[in-house]
């Protein structure tokens, strides 16, 4: 359904409050699966409105709040991720976090704070919503599973039927306020790769009394980098960043092993099925050549994250109309990064959607990324950012919808 201007001005005046509950959750992140702090701080921002809670336990402080509408219809999940990452903040802001070595470098406090202010707005609208609305505050996506096992859980049915469609919108460097989504592959799958090299210790002066698997795990290292640049099109781009190697404890002992960890990033099921045969065989082979061998592991972190095409091309216009053209753009390629919320649009069709929050006085194209410890989004995005999650749930359940 076109949506009102009004809810852009329920949304201004939301603002200095949802700006207040973002740098409140800023200056105490909490990461991974138990995040008691911000499941009371959310909890106490939803008490009062019109919803059915159900919080998660202490080891998994998921939130799941479900607002139905004065009428039957069809429902629809809001989704927002709740946790920090293990970074220890540099930014310098007045509202930096006060919990040593971790930060909100991913904008989850942004996410969190606006879909409180979208319960907000669509309680408010509840007289003009036919069918049902569920909010999804996930723990744990930044540690690989948070969405999964709320689907176990039965968010996707929390209303009764199951959803026809779920949203979620993340912060990135860009211009502020400016949205920005694609049909199909918008964000990659990822995958982590471990790679023992086994040999034999010995003294590092007698190295040919020992089976040394350093240089083993170093041409490995070598071979995978080139590997994905000459198997894989540029097209159906693959991304492989070897970002762990362990070894010797002691600077004059040849180990017995040498560990080396990677993450990779593809953008298709067809080049994650090529990866998990291929990369082992490579990795032994090179071993072997220097009298080792290789153990491998990839594991699935998590798989594509797929726009529905008409869903996607659904958000584009609604936030079209709700800020104007300019401000609704198609992304021309997707993000290399992954994301939990690909679990869901596994699931359901839906679609995930950017919001460029880099403050003024910062060049977009020079801010530093997300889950870098310099990090700095502008939370005067968040008015807006509650208002398009509202509006992308009216454009199925509205009454007009």
């Amino acid at each position: 359904m076109p949506v009102s201007a009004p809810i852009l001005a329920d949304a201004a005046a939301l603002l200095p409050d949802l700006i207040a509950f973002r740098r409140a959750l800023h200056a105490h992140p909490e990461a991974g699966f138990a995040l008691p702090r911000t499941q009371r701080a959310v909890l106490t921002a939803l008490d009062g409105l019109d919803l059915e809670v159900t919080p998660g336990p202490h080891d998994f402080t998921s939130i799941v709040a479900v607002l139905r509408g004065v009428r039957p219809g069809p429902s629809v999940v809001l989704r927002a991720d709740m946790d920090a990452l293990r970074v220890t903040e540099e930014t310098g802001l007045p509202f930096a976090s006060q919990e040593r070595g971790l930060m909100h470098a991913c904008g989850h406090d942004l996410h969190t704070a606006a879909l409180v202010g979208a319960a907000k707005l669509l309680s408010a609208r509840r007289a003009e919503i036919e069918g049902s609305v569920v909010f999804m505050f996930e723990p744990g996506e930044e540690a690989g599973g948070g969405a999964r096992r709320m689907i176990e859980e039965g968010v996707l049915s929390a209303a009764g039927e199951r959803a026809e469609a779920a949203y979620g919108i993340h912060v990135l460097p860009g211009r502020a306020g400016v949205f920005s989504t694609r049909p199909g592959a918008v964000m990659a799958g990822a995958s982590s790769l471990t790679v023992r090299v086994l040999g034999r210790s010995g003294h590092g002066s007698r190295p040919h009394q020992a089976v040394d698997p350093v240089p083993a795990a170093a041409q490995i290292i070598s071979a995978l980098h080139t590997y994905v640049t000459r198997r894989f099109p540029v097209f159906d781009p693959v991304v492989l960043s070897v970002t762990k190697m362990q070894a010797s404890e002691i600077i004059n002992a040849i180990p017995d092993e040498a560990t080396l960890g990677a993450t990779i990033r593809a953008l298709s099921r067809d080049s994650v099925e090529i990866l998990s045969r291929e990369l082992p065989s490579l990795a032994d082979g090179i071993a072997s050549a220097f009298g080792c061998r290789a153990e491998s592991e990839i594991r699935s972190v998590y798989p594509v994250t797929e726009n529905d095409p008409k869903t996607a091309a659904r958000a584009l216009n609604v936030l079209g109309d709700l800020f104007g053209a300019d401000r609704a753009l198609a992304l021309e390629h997707p993000v290399m990064a992954s994301e939990s919320f690909s679990a869901v649009l596994n699931e359901v069709p839906g679609a995930f959607v950017f919001l460029g929050a880099t403050p003024d006085g910062i060049d977009p194209d020079m801010a530093e990324m997300n889950h870098s410890p310099r990090a700095l989004f502008d939370d005067s995005v968040l008015g807006d950012q509650a208002a398009s999650l509202a509006s992308l749930a009216l454009s199925h359940v509205g009454a007009a919808a």
